[in-house]
């Protein structure tokens, strides 16, 4: 089993910053791919970042990059995400996810991934 918390969710002004953590428990964190997704109200959950078990490569959806950064560290069990240059339309709840059997380092779709946190919620108000 593996348990996923995220924090550091908010309000903030178009333009500000704001970094999530996801900490995980369980399993063995550094053999998972780790991923962020959001979710704004009535649309489906969309993928925004995910990060390699090491951390050395990472892919980000193209309405976030440049702006967005997915790190982690091993040694505490967690992941980041920095969000910088914060826009609306970013307003979502935000969900980390692990994907505990990865078959491929680029895992965009949430079919992908095996466990979720119960998600943060970020308001960008303009």
């Amino acid at each position: 089993q593996v348990q996923l918390v995220e924090s550091g969710g908010g309000l903030v002004q178009a333009g500000g910053s704001l970094r999530l953590s996801c900490a995980a428990s369980g399993r063995t964190f550094s053999r998972y791919i780790v991923g962020w997704f959001r979710q704004a109200p009535g649309k489906e959950r969309e993928f925004v970042a995910t990060i390699s078990w090491s951390g050395g490569v990472t892919y980000y959806a193209d309405s976030v990059k440049g702006r967005f950064t997915i790190s982690r560290d091993n040694t505490k069990n967690t992941v980041y995400l920095q969000m910088n240059n914060l826009k609306p339309e970013d307003t979502a709840i935000y969900y980390c996810a692990a994907d505990t059997a990865p078959i491929s380092l680029r895992a965009t779709r949430t079919e992908e991934y095996d466990y979720w946190g119960e998600g943060t919620q970020v308001t960008v108000s303009s």
